[in-house]
């Protein structure tokens, strides 16, 4: 027998020992999608902000009062030469906070000539959902907080409502600051 021969029944014995051993190996399973956004949170509530709404996070910058707005109108700051209202969004939604404000989060919208900061408590970074565990309305969702819900999604027993940061800024009084009256 040639040598060549040799190696190709060495090889031949290799593929059938493979094959014998593949057939214990686990079935390939479906991949499960997941959706992702910004976890944060408000008065003690979860929610997720989408991804694509939040231009980054921010500590609370120093910030300049502005005279005949809104209490949850904060002020404006200048974010590396940047003029940025920072907005209180639980003051808005007239939610309690008994944090300081330096212990709080801004996540920033930056969209069109729309540069704002929302106040939230905190931060909890990006969160990942399957895509089966979307529910079109979260159950138990404030009244304050549900014109600016896109649904919401469930794990591990608790759902994160989906707060819209555009559907927030597209609300006639978010955008109209100023006190009157």
């Amino acid at each position: 027998m040639s040598a060549a021969s040799a190696a190709y029944i060495k090889l031949a014995e290799y593929y059938v020992r493979c094959r014998e051993k593949a057939a214990a190996l686990p079935s390939q399973q479906d991949l499960v999608q997941y959706w992702s956004g910004i976890g944060f949170t408000l008065d003690g509530v979860r929610y997720v902000a989408p991804l694509d709404e939040v231009s980054e996070i921010l500590k609370v910058p120093p910030y300049t009062r502005v005279p005949g707005v809104l209490n949850w109108m904060k002020g404006v700051a200048n974010v590396r030469g940047r003029l940025m209202t920072v907005m209180d969004l639980t003051g808005f939604l007239d939610k309690p906070t008994a944090l300081q404000e330096r212990r709080r989060r801004l996540l920033v919208i930056d969209e069109g000539e729309l540069y704002t900061g929302l106040t939230v408590d905190d931060v909890l970074g990006m969160q990942h959902f399957p895509v089966d565990g979307y529910v079109p309305e979260a159950p138990a969702l404030d009244d304050a907080v549900r014109p600016y819900t896109l649904g919401a999604y469930q794990r591990d027993n608790e759902y994160w409502p989906v707060l819209s940061l555009f559907r927030l800024a597209d609300d006639p009084r978010f955008l109209q600051v100023a006190r009157t009256g």
